[in-house]
């Protein structure tokens, strides 16, 4: 097995933007429209729109590498250092500061050039508390990875691993890496490939840098996490703002594909190292495309609900309901569209809402009368929706 880093024209990508237009496109299109509806809504309805995607973001880039994180400790970093709360809330989650911090970062200062020193600093946020850990404490933190060990992906048992990808070597890294720096901050070097003088768009330069990172694997750790946050920075460039939506969400859902694709997309046979083919990445861009699409549908659908829960609280303010039947509708709106697709029936009512049976079954058929919720079925199969739409 070789590697496209081998490769006698590395990194000279291409690709057929036939292929690729329409759905570079349709990208552009869902991005611009996503932004403007956070544009022209109530500002505390895209402040939480955000700081949703925001927190999907941080636990899901994680979770794909196997790190949990404490949704509640992540929200509560967020809002700290985006300025939400009057006094800074206590977190003692090291990992979900440094995850809130990465993600706040990319946000701020996405209109900056990206540099070996952001990069850096990067890194340090990722492996946040990883120093406690006695199984990393061996990492190199804020540098280029320095191990003259080979860098590699394996899987399997001792005695039986399989190797699925090896990173250039350390005496490498130096200059790839400022070769890459130098590609995406070089507005020059922003040419497609395939028609002269025409730009990139920015969603297949942010797959390309993606791609590039991910292949050259800097770091001893934290290579999946820094090189998804490239992607926001890539996209927040080309759209003038920060994009509304989290990837990680979706490639979590699909991890296995994902480094299908990765994989494919950085490995070759050695009598394929002087074929330009080989560098020819759009299939990869294909597949990278369409999972931001699936993103920013995921991401309208929550923007959506959140719109949704606003005009339903602001059309029953008055209405008299329990403590209780308010902190079941708004887990209800937590959920999302995903959540409770078939309605809740009693029992599950009962659950949410830490009450009897009987008790649910009461504070439903209040719900009903106050048009808050609506019912469908009967007996067994009976499901309540929340009433999104004022009574007729």
């Amino acid at each position: 097995m070789n590697y496209i880093w081998q490769h006698n024209h590395w990194p000279q990508f291409s690709y057929d933007s036939s292929k690729l237009s329409a759905l570079a496109y349709q990208y552009a299109k869902q991005a611009a429209q996503l932004s403007g509806s956070l544009a022209h809504t109530d500002l505390d309805d895209s402040i939480s729109a955000q700081l949703d995607l925001m927190v999907d973001e941080a636990i899901n880039t994680s979770l794909i590498e196997g790190e949990n994180l404490n949704p509640a400790s992540v929200r509560s970093s967020l809002q700290n250092y985006l300025n939400l709360t009057p006094t800074p809330i206590n977190v003692a989650d090291v990992k979900a500061e440094g995850m809130a911090a990465l993600l706040v970062d990319v946000r701020k200062y996405f209109n900056k050039p990206l540099s070996k020193e952001t990069l850096f600093s990067w890194h340090e946020m990722v492996l946040a508390g990883f120093e406690d850990n006695i199984l990393h404490s061996d990492l190199t933190v804020g540098q280029w990875r320095d191990s003259p060990e080979p860098m590699q992906i394996v899987s399997g048992p001792v005695g039986y691993e399989r190797v699925h990808y090896e990173a250039p070597p350390v005496q490498n890294l130096e200059a790839f890496m400022a070769e890459f720096l130098n590609w995406f901050n070089n507005q020059d070097s922003h040419q497609d490939n395939q028609e002269d003088n025409q730009p990139i768009p920015g969603v297949i330069r942010a797959g390309i840098a993606h791609l590039w990172f991910e292949v050259i694997h800097p770091f001893d750790d934290g290579n999946g996490r820094i090189g998804r946050a490239i992607i926001e920075y890539a996209l927040a460039q080309d759209l003038g703002m920060p994009v509304v939506l989290s990837m990680s969400t979706h490639i979590e859902k699909n991890k296995k594909e994902y480094y299908r694709q990765l994989n494919a997309a950085s490995c070759c046979d050695r009598s394929e190292l002087d074929d330009p083919a080989v560098l020819d990445i759009t299939v990869w861009l294909s597949w990278f495309i369409h999972t931001l699409i699936a993103a920013q549908q995921e991401a309208a659908e929550k923007v959506s609900t959140i719109f949704e829960k606003t005009d339903f609280w602001q059309r029953h303010k008055n209405t008299a309901l329990s403590e209780r039947q308010k902190a079941v509708i708004n887990k209800v709106f937590k959920a999302g569209k995903e959540g409770f697709p078939n309605g809740i029936s009693a029992q599950k009512y009962a659950a949410l809402g830490k009450c009897s049976k009987a008790t649910a079954t009461r504070d439903l058929g209040d719900l009903v009368a106050k048009n808050c919720v609506r019912s469908e079925g009967v007996g067994r199969g009976l499901r309540y929706f929340i009433a999104l739409s004022p009574a007729p």
